[in-house]
């Protein structure tokens, strides 16, 4: 066993003080016990100075994106959107090998964990090679992704995508989709390989995502759905949904239904599946989504970055709705930013404040954060979250020394954490019972980074 004492901490049922955690070599926490006299610790145990939360979960990943951030902002004299943006994509993952994968993935693995992430869902489609030929390994790619998240330190739920289609009614594949073509039979086979080599490593979870419902058919969607949950039971599902309009338009075309409304009637969905963005719903949408249980995996600077809409996360909150974060093409790589974003675009659409609160808990903060943590815990299929017996060491540790965070205690810190600067306030980040960042540095950075810079520009 190993023992942290913490002099303030944010456990299940609130803030305390005084706070002696323990946990085992696999890193899971077997011991808590609060309000404990400093004087009455052992010497063995590290004691931690500044506020202890649970780590965030990532719901929502394409690592390989993070190398395009700052490559799609010029103008081409034509209206832009995802579309276009989506062509953009396309060109630049053509060049990208296996051994890029890695390389790419760890950098922003670093950077999450730098920034409080403790676990990420990636939503991996690229499996082939770029003329849309399998390789030898068809779980390659997947490997290369896993193989950086365990150098790294972070969690990782990996989600193999099934992607067959062009858009809906069946259309054809266009070139730069050949490298992420499956039948649910072969990618069945990248996700029992990747199961049985990982399912007694507890850092990793394997799960499986539709792209969209343009991408997959109906049939295939029943298809894959049934046979992961013969494989996985109780395996996380993800899927795209009602990005933007463009789809919601297409969807309506193909089946007179809207694509978050089909889903709920036809797909069969529980409380492990995730759809994420769902931008565009109805408020009879929004109404059914919050009452399936269903997770919405909302990646705001994203979603702004592409022009996507405002979800409308005030209905889906006051209805009960379960939601949590991503940094999906990791334009920002930042929790703040991320958790602030949620709030701060339902602000300028409703033209009110502090509008994600409860009667029971009037912190904006508070809120979101425990909010997003129990929807990512939820989302990624995986005991994280909570600072609590059975569940994993994966920690943060805020700065308490930033001037922002000053005389701050209980709530107040995390609505100064989130919404009072521009400062990470992360200060170290423990993930499965070890310590990976520290004093705002990770253990292996350097060395990350300096393997980035030579894939970018080998790619450049």
């Amino acid at each position: 066993m190993t023992t942290i004492f913490a002099s303030t901490a944010l456990l299940q049922d609130g803030w305390a003080d005084n706070v002696l955690i323990e946990y085992d070599r696999e890193g899971w926490i077997v011991g808590i016990d609060s309000a404990k006299d400093p004087q009455q610790v052992s010497l063995d145990a590290e004691f931690i100075s500044g506020p202890l939360v649970p780590g965030m979960p990532n719901v929502h990943s394409h690592a390989f994106q993070r190398a395009m951030a700052g490559l799609t902002e010029r103008g081409s004299g034509k209206k832009e959107n995802f579309w276009s943006w989506r062509e953009t994509m396309y060109r630049f993952l053509s060049y990208i090998e296996p051994e890029d994968m890695e390389e790419l993935a760890a950098q922003v693995y670093v950077e999450m964990l730098k920034a409080g992430y403790t676990t990420v869902g990636e939503f991996h489609y690229l499996h082939h090679h770029t003329g849309g030929q399998p390789y030898d390994d068809r779980a390659i790619l997947s490997r290369q992704i896993i193989k950086a998240a365990l150098e790294t330190g972070i969690a990782v739920t990996h989600m193999p995508v099934l992607y067959a289609y062009g858009g809906f009614d069946g259309a054809s594949t266009t070139e730069g989709q050949k490298r992420f073509i499956n039948t649910v039979p072969e990618l069945m086979k990248i996700i029992e390989a990747l199961h049985a080599e990982y399912k007694h490593t507890p850092q990793v979870t394997v799960g499986f995502a539709h792209h969209s419902l343009r991408a997959v058919s109906p049939e295939m969607l029943r298809e894959g759905t049934q046979a992961v949950r013969q494989l996985l039971p109780g395996a996380p599902i993800h899927i795209h949904a009602a990005e933007q309009m463009g789809e919601v338009e297409g969807c309506l075309a193909w089946s007179g239904k809207r694509p978050v409304e089909w889903l709920l009637e036809n797909g069969n969905v529980d409380e492990n599946w995730t759809f994420l963005h769902c931008t565009h719903m109805t408020d009879e949408e929004i109404k059914a989504l919050a009452e399936s249980g269903v997770v919405a995996g909302l990646c705001p600077t994203t979603e702004a970055n592409l022009g996507d809409g405002v979800f409308p996360l005030v209905k889906f909150f006051n209805a009960g709705g379960r939601f949590a974060i991503g940094s999906d093409s990791h334009i920002s790589v930042s929790v703040v930013e991320e958790l602030r974003w949620l709030e701060y675009v339902q602000r300028l659409v409703h033209r009110e404040r502090t509008l994600i609160k409860q009667h029971e808990n009037p912190s904006v903060g508070a809120v979101i954060f425990e909010k997003t943590l129990s929807g990512g815990a939820q989302s990624l299929g995986r005991k994280i979250g909570k600072i609590e017996i059975g569940h994993r060491a994966d920690f943060v540790v805020l700065n308490p020394d930033l001037p922002f965070m000053t005389g701050k205690v209980r709530d107040h810190i995390l609505d100064a954490a989130i919404f009072a600067s521009n400062e990470n306030p992360v200060r170290d980040v423990m993930v499965g019972g070890r310590w990976v960042v520290r004093n705002g540095r990770h253990k292996r950075e350097d060395h990350v980074l300096d393997r980035f810079r030579k894939v970018i520009k080998k790619l450049k």
